[in-house]
């Protein structure tokens, strides 16, 4: 039952018609980038010198960093731009030297950033953290350009303006 060398020339028929190497006739061409007009890289803007403004809802957001941000009732904000121009990815610094990045290549919505601190804080608990709200974003182009600062704060309720007092000051009078 041996088969002799002269039978196996031919293995496959489909291979017959086409060239030595099928991969010369795809080089150069490379899927386009689904990146949307007018959104840049965050290096780019950095070299043109470009200043980013970040959205100012995320100040009145009042989330809880381990809830998801789909629990938000305001969805359209969490549509908007994170900054102007935006860009298709920022590193969100965390004071304690925490560091994520969100990305998002049509720019980076207030949603991407929230779902991106989200994913490190979703499991810890209240206690856990000891600034569980989000204040806001901050950009300070003088320590790094390509970075935001992430503000956090003890309570989601509205501030009532300024802390209170000890109450041994009010009882000593």
């Amino acid at each position: 039952m041996s088969a002799e060398p002269a039978d196996l020339t031919k293995v496959d028929s489909a291979i017959s018609g086409l060239s030595s190497s099928p991969t010369e006739e795809k080089k150069g061409h490379r899927r386009a980038s689904s990146s949307a007009a007018g959104v840049y890289n965050i290096n780019d803007l950095e070299k043109e010198g470009k200043e980013l403004q970040i959205a100012k809802e995320t100040q009145k957001l009042n989330w809880k960093l381990n809830t998801s941000p789909a629990t938000l009732d305001d969805k359209e904000t969490l549509k908007k731009f994170l900054t102007t121009p935006p860009v298709k990815k920022i590193d969100l610094h965390f004071p304690l030297g925490l560091e994520v990045t969100a990305r998002n290549l049509k720019g980076v919505t207030i949603k991407d950033a929230l779902d991106a601190i989200h994913k490190q804080f979703k499991k810890k608990a209240d206690d856990e953290l000891e600034l569980p709200v989000l204040a806001g974003f901050e950009w300070d182009k003088e320590e790094s350009w390509t970075r935001l600062i992430v503000h956090q704060k003890k309570e989601g309720a509205p501030s009532g303006g300024g802390k209170k007092k000890n109450k041994k000051e009010t009882y000593d009078e």
